[in-house]
């Protein structure tokens, strides 16, 4: 809207002309695309690259550098994510930061492509956090690398608002953020430590070995009493203990516990043995055994035999003892001979 005056001196107001009104509209438009575009699309800055730290499983303690004013590290994540629900990055001052709180930032980009180069170089990076250095020691920022990772923010760390699963490698930088920087914070270095955060989960990758004439039979897998429908796959599970089944109509059931720790995998190898039923002898070296009247010669190792009845025979010098048994499919039998002393106390 906007006054007139006619010439008889009445005033009033008119609606502001419309296409006055699209013009300033669009051209408000097409300033903040501006305004934003540069964090949302990238940027290319130039920076100091003083290491590369990779982020692993197999590194839980991640690794640390010594960073300075104007310098960057670059980091990189393995491909094997799985057990991460994030990664943690620490900067430690020195006590003399204290004195000069105000004059330097941290900021973390997402960087376009990978760069293992060091030393000056550009890069095309989008900007997706900037913080003022705080007046206190330790600094402590984690990345959230999936959905559930269930990271907080607490007084002594800032959780980043954004998951960063596919947008590897990250750079730090430690810039000035005032005209004059004290030559005491030029030549100061902080300590930088970056780790993985670990979920509560690890892995067990189950091997199974056939017998040479029984190979690939089907067989039903269960940890903690939950069926495995692919068992030949590698079985993320929660940290602690759990048991293992296996159940076959081809080879004798087997069952194993195992404990899973935090971010790490078991190997698990499992000899498939089949149903033919064994049976082990426990006697004195010099005891004679006999199964259906045939002499076993070797007692010391397992004997495979035939379902159904058998007549077991053990004779010690002149003292013979003979027992009956059935012996069932899948079944291991151990036929143990012993001689008591049997001591009874009369009034």
């Amino acid at each position: 809207m906007y006054t007139i005056k006619n010439k008889n001196s009445v005033t009033g107001t008119v609606p502001f002309p419309c296409f006055l009104q699209n013009y300033l509209f669009f051209t408000a438009l097409i300033l903040m695309f501006f305004l934003f575009s540069g964090r949302a699309l990238g940027e290319n800055i130039r920076v100091n690259i003083i290491d590369t730290i990779e982020i692993s499983k197999e590194r839980p303690s991640g690794a640390s550098n010594q960073i300075g004013y104007n310098d960057s590290v670059m980091i990189l994540m393995d491909r094997d994510t799985r057990f991460l629900r994030g990664i943690e990055i620490e900067l430690t001052a020195p006590q003399l930061w204290l004195a000069y709180n105000g004059s330097l930032a941290v900021s973390l980009y997402a960087l376009h492509g990978r760069n293992s180069a060091k030393g000056h170089v550009d890069l095309d990076a989008r900007q997706i956090r900037m913080d003022v250095m705080a007046n206190r020691i330790q600094t402590v920022y984690q990345i959230p690398l999936r959905k559930d990772s269930n990271l907080r923010n607490t007084p002594y760390s800032a959780v980043l608002p954004e998951m960063l699963s596919g947008e590897f490698p990250v750079l730090l930088r430690i810039m000035p953020i005032i005209k004059d920087v004290a030559e005491d914070v030029q030549n100061m270095k902080f300590h930088l430590n970056v780790k993985p955060i670990f979920n509560s989960e690890g892995s067990a990758r189950i091997n199974i070995h056939y017998p040479v004439n029984l190979q690939n039979k089907p067989y039903t897998m269960l940890i903690d009493d939950i069926i495995i429908e692919n068992p030949n796959e590698e079985q993320l599970l929660k940290e602690g203990s759990h048991h293992l089944i296996l159940i076959s109509d081809f080879y004798r059931n087997e069952s194993r516990r195992f404990v899973i720790e935090r971010g790490k995998t078991v190997e698990l190898n499992i000899n498939m043995q089949d149903l033919t039923p064994i049976i082990l002898f426990e006697a004195p070296n010099n005891a004679r055994i006999f199964l259906d009247n045939v002499r076993f010669t070797n007692t010391a190792s397992p004997k495979p035999v035939e379902t159904g009845p058998h007549e077991i025979k053990i004779q010690l010098s002149d003292y013979t003892i003979i027992k009956s048994v059935y012996i069932q499919k899948g079944k291991t039998y151990r036929i143990s001979f012993t001689v008591d002393i049997i001591v009874q106390e009369e009034e």
